[in-house]
C-alpha cells in the first residue's frame, strides 16, 4: 500500500502548506485482487486521520440514493448517509469509501431518469462543482469540496472512464509471504495472542507456498483460531 500511503502523505502537506481549512486528498482508486487490504487501508486511514468515515458497499447500494439522498415528494425520501453524517458529527472533510464501485449497477426510474451510483458521484469528485454542490432533499447548495474518496476496485475494466479520469488508479498487488509474516506479528501482539500462537501461525505462512496463495483475510482467519485454541477452557 505504500503508494497509495504516499500519496495521501503528499496530499497531507500541501494541505498544510497551502493553509487549508482541514486536511484533504484527491480521490483514490485503489485496484487490486480481494484480500489486498484496500479497505482495510481505507479505515485505518480514516482512524489515523480522526476524522468520521462513510462506507459504501457498491454491490449493496447499486443507486445514488443511499448515500446521495433523494428529492422529497418519493415514498422514501431522505437525505443522504453523506450529508447526514455531516450534519451530525459536524465535520466537513469525512472520508467516503465505497467498495467494488466496478459491481455498481445502474438503476433507472419508470420515467427513464437513470440514478446510478457512479453518475451520480461524478459532481462530488470534482472541487469545482463539488463546492457548490446542491443536495436532492433539502435542496440547497452544500459546500462537499472537503470530502475525500476511496474507492476500490477488484477489476479496473468495468469501472467508467469519466469515473477513472476523475480517479487515477493505484494499483495494489497481494502482499508477499514476508508482509504477511510481519502483519501476523503486529496483529497478533495486538490481539494478545502468545509468541507461541503468533510463531505457528507465522510457520504456516512459510509452509503455504508462493505469493497469491495467502491473503490478509486467510491470516487474520489463522489469527481467529489460534486465539479461539488458546482461549479454551481446559479440561480436567
Amino acid at each position: 500500500m505504500n503508494m497509495a500511503t504516499e500519496k495521501v502523505w503528499h496530499d497531507a502537506r500541501r494541505s498544510v502548506r497551502e493553509g487549508w481549512i482541514a486536511l484533504h486528498f484527491s480521490p483514490i482508486l485503489l485496484v487490486g485482487p480481494p484480500g489486498a487490504g484496500k479497505s482495510t487501508w481505507a479505515r485505518h486511514l480514516a482512524s489515523a486521520i480522526g476524522t468520521p468515515s462513510v462506507e459504501v458497499e457498491a454491490t449493496v447500494e447499486s443507486a445514488s440514493f443511499g448515500i446521495l439522498g433523494s428529492q422529497k415528494g418519493w415514498g422514501n425520501s431522505a437525505p443522504g448517509r453523506l450529508v447526514n453524517t455531516i450534519l451530525r458529527t459536524k465535520v466537513g472533510n469525512p472520508i467516503t469509501i465505497i467498495d467494488e464501485v466496478e459491481k455498481a449497477g445502474s438503476v433507472t426510474s419508470n420515467q427513464g431518469r437513470n440514478f446510478d451510483l457512479c453518475n451520480g458521484l461524478l459532481p462530488l469528485l470534482e472541487p469545482s462543482t463539488a463546492s457548490k454542490w446542491s443536495c436532492p432533499y433539502f435542496e440547497v447548495p452544500f459546500d462537499m469540496s472537503l470530502v475525500s474518496y476511496i474507492l476500490t476496485a477488484n477489476d479496473i475494466a468495468p469501472v467508467s472512464a469519466p469515473l477513472r479520469s476523475r480517479c487515477p488508479p493505484i494499483h495494489v498487488d497481494l502482499p508477499t509471504k514476508q508482509h504477511l509474516i510481519a502483519f501476523s506479528e503486529r496483529v497478533g501482539h495486538r490481539r494478545g495472542l502468545s509468541e507461541m500462537g503468533i510463531g505457528i501461525v507465522q510457520e504456516l505462512i512459510e509452509r503455504r507456498g508462493g505469493a497469491g496463495s495467502l491473503s490478509l483475510r486467510m491470516v487474520l482467519r489463522m489469527i481467529d483460531r489460534a486465539l479461539a485454541l488458546e482461549n479454551k477452557p481446559r479440561l480436567n
